[in-house]
């Protein structure tokens, strides 16, 4: 669910003022923990520690980023593969047949 157009988006007013002081030629991640944050224009082109919940994941904001979440650029879970033993043995299989 949205948020009301009433109210705009949330941008999270301590990591905008860290924006506002940063130099974004530096290319110094800034760190934060605001993953429900909006990515407003004033970010593009900063880049920012986006943490997961274990550490922080370093993204480029571009133009196209702009109205997303931030917590949409850092996932926080690992994606390992599926089948489990099965599929191991198969791919092990193709493996030593090429």
């Amino acid at each position: 669910m949205s948020r009301s157009s009433k109210k705009g988006p949330y941008v999270d007013a301590k990591l905008m003022k860290k924006i506002t002081a940063a130099d974004p030629e530096k290319r110094v991640a800034i760190k934060t923990w605001a993953r429900s944050s909006s990515i407003a224009p004033e970010m593009v082109g900063y880049m920012l520690g986006i943490h997961n919940g274990r550490d922080f994941i370093e993204v480029l904001i571009s133009e196209e980023m702009v109205g997303h979440k931030l917590g949409e650029f850092a996932p926080t879970r690992k994606f390992t593969r599926h089948g489990g033993k099965i599929q191991k043995e198969l791919e092990q299989k193709a493996k030593t047949d090429s």
